[in-house]
């Protein structure tokens, strides 16, 4: 993709993104997610009522008066868009890949983040780290990151959740909310979801397309696996071939949904024909 595309791309994302974040999804984000824990802010004489674990010793031994501690909620908060780029990504039956969608959502989560004054950083990855940007605030940053979401060209075409997860662990120290983004096709993520969601407020976004939950029937076809790249031919008409693969897929859901659900994170399901805004917005208000 040449340069003049590629500004054209990104510009055509942060319109349509930018909108949605300004008017839709700055105020419902800023209410749905707390700051890290309270900060110092000062320190006043003692008032009925106020909790005595408050008081500051130091002070209230200076001025031979009770002095308490004040705090505030502090409200600056970092997030952290974890993005699928696997090959299953660029899977679209609906004149729209899967990928497509995933980077409109990145970026509206972006903005989003930016209209609350809020740090963004962007993992993205496959059976393995593909790229890190640590986060960072501002405008330029965000239109890195689509840049990144848009061009990047992934080492690998398979999918392990497990190893995004340990590297969130092992380089976000500090509380963070996560938005983790994929189609979830992959399994053995369970414990080290447990770990990471102990630490911070993590939210799994599922993308799918309506044809990995039904095969049609079509007869005899040539499919390809877009994480291995083998080409196998499938009898569609084989009522026991579409029953399996409808029961892989079933499984494969199930184990998103109760996965998430025991680690205490929250859990988002959007098909690529369907509006993502419409569930997003849904599951920020029933936070």
């Amino acid at each position: 993709m040449d340069t003049k595309e590629l500004l054209k791309k990104v510009r055509k994302i942060e319109i349509k993104t930018r909108r949605l974040s300004d008017h839709i999804f700055s105020g419902e984000y800023h209410t749905s997610f707390k700051g890290r824990g309270m900060t110092f802010s000062e320190v006043r004489q003692y008032q009925y009522g106020d909790d005595i674990r408050n008081i500051d010793w130091n002070v209230t031994a200076r001025y031979n008066e009770a002095h308490v501690k004040v705090f505030e909620e502090e409200r600056e908060l970092t997030m952290m868009l974890m993005v699928d780029i696997s090959g299953s990504e660029s899977f679209g039956s609906k004149n729209q890949f899967k990928k497509d969608i995933v980077t409109e959502i990145a970026a509206t989560m972006a903005f989003s983040a930016t209209q609350n004054n809020d740090k963004i950083g962007l993992i993205l990855f496959s059976d393995q780290i593909e790229l890190y940007i640590p986060p960072k605030k501002g405008r330029s940053h965000v239109l890195r990151i689509i840049r990144e979401l848009i061009e990047f060209e992934p080492k690998s075409h398979k999918t392990d959740i497990a190893q995004a997860l340990k590297f969130l662990s092992s380089t976000q120290k500090k509380k963070a909310i996560v938005f983790m983004i994929s189609d979830f096709i992959s399994d053995d993520y369970e414990q080290t979801l447990k770990i990471a969601a102990k630490k911070h407020d993590l939210t799994g976004i599922r993308v799918y397309d309506i044809r990995e939950q039904k095969m049609p029937n079509i007869g005899m076809v040539p499919m390809l696996d877009a994480e291995s790249g083998e080409i196998q031919l499938v009898d569609t008409g084989s009522k026991a071939v579409r029953m399996n693969y409808e029961k892989y897929y079933q499984e494969q859901l199930n184990y998103f949904k109760e996965t998430f659900s025991k680690s205490g994170s929250g859990v988002v399901n959007t098909r690529v024909d369907e509006s993502y805004v419409t569930k997003l917005l849904g599951y920020f208000k029933s936070r």
